[in-house]
């Protein structure tokens, strides 16, 4: 008899198992567990150390089952058989009919306008229960809904609260690194993850890079925290300042695969220094003693290289230049020469379009400043046109003096 791993249910619980035949990883089982009768997958043989390892992690591990139900993560359970073409069969129309109480769920949720969202549905293997798993930022209650969903699918009906991060879980979505979150196919626990592992890592504090589909820090944060945070043992915080006479010396971060320090000097260049040599280099540059940069940094170094291959990519672009000029009419050129200098023909042509858009800058404000002055000139012609009208108005309006008639 040996201890086999198994997973099942939608949120891949964990469960131990005595078989007594032997088998394969991957294989079909059908499983009696806390929730009932459930199909399950094999994960393969453990041995004593590893069965110790699993139930050490569960008794230890924050517990977080009241996401989850009365039921732990992983729980002792027994086997019933192996499953044959018929019950895989059965348990494939299961996952049919979920797809299908999953949208009837959410017609009947909207009229009662609760603030709760559906995530998942799942059934047990034999029907007997109906599992609806929700998010939601408060307490919800649910009982006119549950009878509702009870009338609807003649079965019983239990609502799990879950969380975020297993709501990713449970949809099996694609990560930012263009493979499936980690949760969704082998990772079982959820460690804490805080920022400082992004800090000591140096990672940029950028929310759409460091977040999961969950909106959490990614679990991959603490792959390789044991490493960095052995290294960072002996150093000071990332970021901090090292205070001199000749200026702020800045940590920046570490270089892991060569066990060194990314020092920044006030100059603003970045420096690798061996761990095993940094408190000799504090002490030195503390005391106010000049340090000479060990060999050029990583920038410049980058900046340099970078600036060469320009450079000889410019002095052959020009010889390509130069042989299509003096090459005669019939002789044959090749492609990479031709879009060679129909790019360069481009290039000229856009720094001629920018000069003629600097002058045409200088010169249109002048052209404005005239046109401006004749508008105001114009209205100053139209006033007085209107005010001669006026007087000419006024001069005809004026009341005549009668001429007395001599008798």
């Amino acid at each position: 008899m040996s201890i086999y791993l198994a997973i099942f249910g939608k949120l891949r619980y964990l469960g131990l198992v005595n078989i007594d035949k032997q088998c394969n990883g991957g294989t079909r089982v059908l499983l009696e567990t806390m929730r009932g009768l459930e199909m399950g997958i094999l994960g393969g043989a453990l041995s004593p150390e590893q069965e110790e390892k699993y139930r050490r992690v569960s008794d230890h591990e924050p517990h977080e089952s009241s996401l989850h139900g009365t039921e732990p993560m992983l729980q002792e359970v027994s086997f019933v058989s192996i499953a044959d073409k018929k019950e895989i069969e059965s348990s494939r129309q299961n996952n049919s009919d979920e797809d299908e109480a999953l949208i009837k769920s959410r017609t009947l949720l909207a009229g009662h306008k609760l603030h709760i969202k559906l995530v998942e549905v799942e059934y047990l293997f034999d029907k007997k229960k109906l599992f609806f798993y929700f998010t939601s930022e408060n307490r919800v209650d649910f009982r006119a809904y549950v009878r509702d969903l009870a009338k609807e699918f003649r079965t019983r009906i239990e609502m799990r609260q879950i969380g975020v991060r297993d709501e990713a879980r449970s949809a099996k979505g694609i990560s930012q690194c263009g493979r499936p979150c980690c949760c969704s196919y082998w990772l079982h626990k959820f460690t804490p993850i805080c920022i400082r592992m992004v800090k000591e890592q140096n990672l940029a504090l950028n929310p759409s890079k460091i977040s999961g589909l969950c909106g959490r820090l990614m679990c991959c944060m603490s792959f390789e925290h044991e490493m960095y945070e052995e290294i960072w043992k002996n150093l000071p915080n990332p970021g901090s300042k090292l205070k001199t006479p000749n200026g702020n010396y800045i940590v920046d971060g570490i270089d892991l695969r060569n066990k060194s320090v990314l020092i920044r000097y006030p100059e603003g260049k970045e420096v690798p220094i061996p761990i095993h040599d940094f408190d000799k280099f504090k002490n030195t540059v503390v005391s106010g003693e000049l340090l000479e940069v060990p060999g050029e940094s990583f920038v410049s170094r980058f900046q340099s290289v970078r600036q060469k291959k320009e450079e000889e990519g410019i002095n052959e672009n020009h010889d390509i230049i130069r042989r299509v000029q003096h090459a005669q009419k019939r002789e044959k050129i090749s492609l990479e020469e031709h879009l060679v200098t129909t790019a360069t023909v481009k290039d000229s042509n856009s720094k001629k379009n920018i000069d003629l858009k600097k002058k045409a800058k200088r010169v249109i404000p002048e052209i404005n400043k005239n046109e401006m002055n004749k508008k105001e000139k114009g209205k100053d012609k139209g006033k007085v046109k209107e005010k001669g009208k006026e007087k000419n108005a006024a001069r005809k309006h004026k009341p005549q003096k009668k001429k007395l008639n001599k008798s």
